[in-house]
């Protein structure tokens, strides 16, 4: 179980992943939608991006920018699709990273991969575990995202922390995993990736 705050650490978070997991999708809360047999998922990565050097740990996200025409003002990790030009995934976190809020891959390092995530919209998204070894300057990236902020990690390492939630999509009533955070609704892809971490943590 998460402790009190500052009381999750790297240690624990890299004993966490050897502990049996298996991937998550949007999918897992709704077993009634039937997925297309042969679909083809788009990869992505996701930066995971941890600072351990406070008293307290923190995660950090972003609140997507509110005029962009998919997922506009969610809160999401730094990332995105992988491009022909990224020799890896880690590589696409990092090269989002940057692009999005100004972090340097300078000052990141990468850990291990979580297990990836399906999305309703068709990605397979990896998230990159990683310690962000030093204090930076947020340079929100205007078009994508309107502010940078951090959650304690020993907050989003706690499952009793997160709820089950739905609302109507495409017709039909779907459920799925938050984790509400003063004034930040944390919900979806986002939620789920923290809680499979969260649910490996003892």
């Amino acid at each position: 179980m998460a402790g009190a705050a500052g009381k999750i650490t790297l240690d624990q978070l890299m004993a966490a992943l050897e502990r049996p997991a298996k991937p998550s999708s949007d999918y897992d809360l709704n077993p009634d939608i039937k997925l297309p047999a042969g679909r083809k998922l788009r990869p992505a990565a996701v930066l995971f991006g941890i600072e351990a050097f406070g008293a307290t740990p923190q995660v950090v996200l972003t609140k997507r920018a509110s005029h962009l025409a998919h997922h506009p003002g969610q809160i999401a990790f730094p990332g995105g699709k992988q491009d022909e030009t990224d020799a890896s995934l880690d590589h696409t976190a990092l090269r989002e990273a940057h692009e999005e809020i100004g972090l340097p891959a300078a000052q990141v390092n990468v850990l291990s991969h979580l297990l990836p995530h399906e999305t309703v919209t068709g990605y397979l998204i990896t998230p990159i575990l990683a310690e962000i070894t030093t204090p930076f300057t947020a340079m929100p990236e205007a078009n994508e995202v309107d502010e940078v902020f951090r959650v304690p990690l020993s907050f989003v390492m706690e499952p009793q922390n997160f709820r089950i939630e739905a609302r109507r999509w495409q017709g039909q009533w779907r459920k799925f995993y938050a984790v509400p955070y003063g004034p930040y609704y944390i919900w979806g892809a986002t939620a789920r990736i923290l809680k499979s971490l969260a649910d490996r943590i003892t």
